[in-house]
């Protein structure tokens, strides 16, 4: 007779937490950062809050550890809003025609891909893969060069060096995102399914 699957619950203490009222704050910030861009046209605006939001990543991580307030939930809800954040940004700032279009289809399908993978290791059981420094890296990267592509296109007086300083973070955050991705992220699932596979098929 078939077992029910697992139920992953959280419990008050894994929710109610300083980190992940921090983490909740930046998601909340997603529509105001849409409002601006797309209602108010304010690029410049956009592009700090953007840049700000993903300047203070590291800020609900830092918390949890150093208050000991690291849970289960906050381990999905963190890179599931950084996440939405990335996609949101980038899609939003297409739209508004401030990011090159094979740049933004580069980050795009990316995270796509990643996104799809975790789906189906998580379909089989497998627990998502650890990210890498070179995954860190193109993150951190990436997470500059998009708001900066943005106030490129903006009003402000320094918007010439914010464009050159858009390629110079987007070109090596995309080499690493991919690399991590192709030679990294890749193999390692393949790696876990193919063993996972052993496992089950094993008498």
């Amino acid at each position: 007779m078939p077992t029910n699957p697992t139920r992953v619950t959280f419990s008050k203490q894994d929710t109610l937490t300083w980190p992940n009222l921090i983490t909740l704050i930046r998601l909340l910030c997603i529509p105001i950062f849409v409002w601006l861009l797309l209602s108010q046209h304010e690029r410049g605006a956009a592009a700090w809050l953007l840049g700000g939001l993903g300047a203070t990543d590291w800020v609900d991580g830092y918390v949890a550890r150093r208050f000991n307030q690291t849970s289960e939930f906050g381990r999905l809800f963190d890179p599931t809003v950084d996440r939405l954040l990335f996609l949101v940004g980038v899609t939003v700032i297409l739209v508004d025609g401030s990011i090159p279009l094979l740049i933004a289809i580069l980050i795009l399908g990316r995270e796509g891909i990643v996104a799809i993978a975790a789906l189906i290791l998580g379909a089989t059981g497998i627990p998502p893969f650890d990210v890498t420094w070179a995954g860190k890296t193109g993150a951190l990267l990436l997470m500059f060069a998009v708001p900066l592509f943005l106030g490129g296109q903006s009003s402000l007086s320094y918007a010439g060096l914010l464009r050159v300083l858009s390629w110079m973070f987007a070109v090596p955050g995309i080499a690493a995102a991919w690399f991590s991705l192709l030679f990294q992220y890749v193999p390692s699932s393949l790696r876990e399914i193919r063993l996972s596979s052993q496992v089950n098929s094993s008498p």
